[in-house]
């Protein structure tokens, strides 16, 4: 496999701020993700991670500073342009009307068809691939709504595999997974980073973030943020102060792993 092309800048923010109501989420910083990197996003509950991330995918206006896709201001991108370069996996998935597993995941491809456009073959066998991905190859046929929360999360995940974007911004991708589909998952876009694509998640395990990240976003939940590698912002004293309880580090078997004291 050859080594994804670093120069190939994906995301950046630049002395970004946000500010919801009266209250500062983060005060400003800047990014910058290449092909085939991976940042996380962590924090304490409200602390704004959802928000950040739904700024970097271009869903709302940051209050201070710029993001730029691909190199380009959201604005000079147009709706589908922009669907096809980035995809993202919300936190939530609301099933209104019945579908198939296999017609929910076709709905990646919405942004790679026109207007009257239909599923071609080869985008069924593509949705059917991102479902086996999943471990839902014999899910097809089934209704969305009979499924547990951990299938629909890996549905959602099929069908952003599906959309087959550049830039995958994940919102907790392991919500409703056991352990098994949570390493698998993780491992899926690990691969998927090796092979150029760019990766940003919102995680609440602080020991998969240092297992997966080769960047941090850490928030406080009081406006505080640090932004770096994976090495500089996942220290015990920095994880501490955001989650505002004492954590130790480990290291062991070549492994690093945060434990709260």
């Amino acid at each position: 496999m050859a080594a994804p092309d670093a120069s190939l800048v994906l995301l950046e923010a630049e002395r970004l701020a946000l500010q919801v109501g009266e209250r500062w989420l983060c005060c400003e910083f800047s990014l910058r993700l290449a092909a085939g990197e991976c940042l996380v996003l962590l924090g304490p509950n409200g602390a704004g991670k959802t928000t950040l991330l739904h700024t970097l995918a271009g869903l709302r206006a940051p209050t201070v500073g710029a993001v730029r896709l691909g190199g380009r201001p959201y604005a000079e991108w147009d709706s589908l342009a922009a669907a096809r370069f980035r995809g993202l996996l919300a936190q939530q998935q609301p099933d209104h009307f019945s579908a198939s597993v296999l017609q929910t995941a076709l709905i990646g491809r919405h942004p790679h068809l026109g207007r009257w456009g239909w599923e071609s073959a080869a985008d069924v066998a593509l949705a059917r691939a991102a479902l086996g991905e999943l471990g839902l190859a014999d899910f097809a046929e089934r209704d969305i709504l009979n499924l547990s929360g951990g299938e629909r999360q890996r549905v959602s995940i099929a069908t952003l595999l599906t959309q087959a974007p550049q830039l995958f911004l994940l919102d907790e991708p392991t919500n409703h997974l056991d352990l098994h589909y949570q390493i698998a998952v993780l491992d899926l876009f690990a691969r998927l980073k090796g092979a150029g694509r760019g990766v940003v998640m919102v995680l609440h395990d602080i020991n998969l973030a240092a297992r997966f990240a080769d960047h941090v976003i850490l928030l406080d939940g009081k406006g505080g943020v640090l932004a770096g590698t994976s090495a500089e912002i996942l220290q015990a004293e920095h994880l501490g102060r955001a989650f505002d309880h004492p954590i130790r580090r480990l290291d062991a078997d070549g492994r690093t792993l945060f434990i709260p004291d």
